[in-house]
């Protein structure tokens, strides 16, 4: 099969055959259709959270069932899935109490596994992560449901709790922070912006940002403080660096609550936080990390009932060919919008 290989941190993706996956005991192999590039993709491909080398990158997928492997019940060939990038057990009693995010047997494709930049992929532990495809969704928003919308979404339903007429507060504007806003604004909240691109402010705004702020010309938590009349009851830290999450937090109203959402990387693993402000206005910190299976109906709903339009998010269809100018876009002010790749043969 044609794949996308990662030899060394920060080079170019060697677009390689490869053999084709083996169908895990209790998994399937799926015929790729769409596959995100995402921010945690290019952690992986600078070494920030490293994995053993060679390694197909991806793991914000959705594609066709082609290999049921022993033990699975719920999948047949030419099944359209979706799944989470956390690929839970589902026995373990962190399973069974609702919490797959934290199994102790997770696999992630694209990390500990091979991932889905590639024509074929293996999953395991379908039965307990598959998700039907609603029929008519277009493969690549689909893929987002993967990881950046997923994420988004637990971030704001099963962390923070987000309520009908609280202000939400996204810092980043990139694909997860997108997702927040679209989502923050279907649950109905209101909803500001902070990122340092212009280009990505005003798309923020085309999509019903109630307001943006770019953190290079003011103080972003002064600003979001003044904007919301007092500060916002919840913030998303969607890049995980301190220049982020400090702004975050402090842009709270007292008994706001920060979801960190962002994942801390390579020099930013340990920062240091404004403890007075989170002392002082008695401050919630919630860690997220993808979405357990389960999510899946409450989120189709939203999508299917049409109180959601996700398509916006989905800016570049690409090639497997373009996928390491996609990770190399990451190192600067990426474009707005998300890259998908759809097409494995070019």
């Amino acid at each position: 099969m044609r794949a996308a290989l990662m030899s060394a941190w920060r080079a170019p993706l060697d677009i390689v055959q490869l053999p084709e996956p083996v169908c895990p005991e209790g998994g399937v192999v799926l015929r790729v259709l769409a596959c995100g590039v995402c921010r945690s993709d290019w952690h992986v491909w600078t070494g920030g959270d490293p994995v053993d080398l060679p390694h197909v990158p991806g793991h914000e997928y959705c594609g066709v069932v082609e290999e049921v492997g022993v033990g699975v019940t719920r999948w047949r060939a030419g099944d359209r899935v979706i799944a989470p990038f956390i690929l839970a057990c589902g026995h373990c009693p962190d399973c069974a109490a609702g919490h797959q995010t934290i199994c102790a047997d997770q696999a992630l494709p694209g990390f500990t596994h091979a991932g889905a930049f590639a024509e074929r992929i293996a999953v395991p532990h379908a039965d307990a992560n598959l998700t039907r495809l609603p029929a008519g969704m277009d493969p690549a928003l689909a893929a987002a449901l993967g990881c950046r919308v997923t994420t988004a979404w637990h971030a704001l339903t099963g962390r923070a709790a987000l309520a009908p007429g609280e202000w939400l507060a996204v810092f980043g504007g990139g694909g997860v922070g997108l997702s927040a806003l679209l989502l923050g604004r279907a649950l109905g909240a209101r909803v500001v912006v902070v990122d340092v691109v212009d280009e990505k402010l005003d798309f923020a705004r085309q999509l019903g940002a109630d307001a943006v702020v770019n953190a290079t010309h003011s103080d972003a938590a002064e600003a979001v403080r003044t904007l919301s009349g007092g500060g916002a009851d919840v913030a998303i830290d969607a890049l995980g660096v301190p220049e982020t999450v400090v702004p975050a937090l402090k842009s709270l109203r007292k008994l706001g609550r920060m979801v960190q959402v962002g994942m801390p990387a390579g020099e930013h693993v340990a920062m240091t936080l404004p403890m007075d402000a989170i002392y002082s206005g008695q401050l919630a910190i919630y860690g997220t990390r993808g979405m357990p299976a389960w999510g899946y109906s409450g989120l189709l709903n939203l999508i299917d009932g049409g109180h959601v339009d996700l398509t916006p998010l989905i800016a570049r269809r690409v090639t497997l060919s373009d996928a390491s100018a996609e990770l190399a876009a990451f190192d600067g002010p990426a474009a707005p919008g998300v890259a998908v790749i759809t097409d494995f043969s070019s």
